[in-house]
């Protein structure tokens, strides 16, 4: 057994919002959207869009499981039939469970393997097993095309490539020395996401289980057979700006502020009908342009909110919602952040993550200032080494 103690039984079941569980906020109630690997055509955008004007607030946020959220929904029944019309509910059951991340540029540019494929199948085998539906909805999986972007960001399970045949399997975020075939790889990760089902009693996550990974280990009947591989957090807000395909195309990454899509802008992204991608970063991708169409995009979206600059300092900046969305929140922090933004008056360098409490809901991975509302100002904590 570990010496270390485990964490305390959880004393509520999860709570993780989906599009039929939703959440009451201050400002409504919030629904969340999964798509597995980020993966959104434009016709799905296209209902989302709709949806937050007809049903929510009028814009659409990303989250950092690469989701998407309303907020302020009137009718979450009407907004459902919407998206099981648009295949962005396929199951009920299993709707808050398909928390998948992939490498958002995988089989376009760079990594080691196309994990496009995975992402398909491990969602389609979450569904097909009826058990699996009682996995929490905080449980997050990632597929990580050996570049390193997505493991780093603390899923419970996970695949890594290390070659284009062979394959990590990650537990709590870590590399265990655990290797596997690629073509059996997605159906490993699938018993060991039955093997935490098992084990996981009141618990969450994978990383609050006392033993966590060397339990699912042993009831997967694997050992390591390598040393492992440190796999941290990238410290980046993600891909930005424009990125040449090796088939001559282009993808062009665009970040937010706050990782907030109006519904008018992405109106247009629709209207470039073009595969997008949502990513853990709270940008978005358009994949496959041609240079023509590349840009036209960046001279009209640019000036609309898109973000195509690497050194925007909005880069570096992310917000919980703060008031009046959420009743929790000490300030209106995106209101003082944006205006710390604009005036110059930051108060550090690099990542922050500006929160109305101390729970600092929605802070990236990573070295990351804290600016902090305490009910009289805010207080500033500089990242732990």
């Amino acid at each position: 057994m570990s010496d270390i103690e485990s964490p305390a039984p959880r004393s509520r079941p999860d709570a993780c919002p989906g599009a039929l569980q939703v959440h009451e906020a201050a400002d409504g109630a919030l629904s969340r959207v999964r798509l597995p690997g980020g993966a959104l055509t434009h016709a799905q955008l296209q209902v989302l869009a709709d949806a937050a004007r007809d049903l929510g607030n009028g814009e659409l946020e990303l989250t950092s499981r690469g989701n998407i959220q309303l907020r302020a929904v009137t009718d979450p029944a009407a907004f459902a039939d919407r998206l099981a019309a648009a295949g962005l509910l396929p199951s009920p059951t299993h709707e808050r469970v398909r928390n998948i991340l992939a490498s958002p540029l995988s089989g376009r540019i760079g990594g080691i393997a196309d994990v496009r494929g995975w992402a398909s199948a491990l969602d389609a085998g979450l569904m097909a097993d009826p058990d699996l539906a009682d996995l929490p909805g905080r449980v997050l999986f990632t597929l990580d095309d050996g570049r390193g972007d997505v493991t780093g960001l603390q899923g419970d399970l996970g695949l890594h490539a290390v070659t284009a045949t062979e394959v990590a399997l990650t537990l709590a975020g870590a590399d265990h020395g655990v290797r596997l075939t690629a073509e059996g790889a997605v159906a490993t990760l699938l018993d060991a996401a039955r093997a935490l089902r098992e084990i996981r009693g009141t618990q969450w996550r994978l990383q609050e289980i006392e033993d966590g990974p060397r339990r699912v280990l042993a009831r997967l009947g694997v050992t390591a057979t390598a040393d492992p591989v440190d796999l941290a957090a990238p410290e980046s807000a993600g891909p930005i700006g424009w990125l040449d395909q090796p088939d001559g195309t282009v993808t062009l990454a665009a970040g937010l502020r706050f990782g907030v899509l109006p519904a008018r802008l992405a109106d247009f992204l629709v209207a470039v009908e073009h595969p997008i991608t949502v990513t853990p970063w709270r940008s978005v991708l358009l994949h496959d342009l041609d240079e023509g169409v590349a840009e036209q995009v960046v001279r009209i979206l640019a000036p609309m909110g898109l973000i195509f600059d690497a050194n925007s300092p909005w880069l570096q900046v992310t917000a919980c919602t703060g008031r009046p969305g959420c009743a929790k929140s000490l300030a209106d922090v995106r209101g003082d952040a944006v205006a710390a933004v604009e005036s110059g008056a930051l108060p550090a360098d690099g990542r922050q993550h500006w929160a109305g409490c101390e729970r600092r809901c929605g802070r990236p991975r990573g070295e990351v200032t804290d600016v902090v509302a305490t009910g009289d100002g805010y207080r500033v904590d500089p990242p732990t080494p």
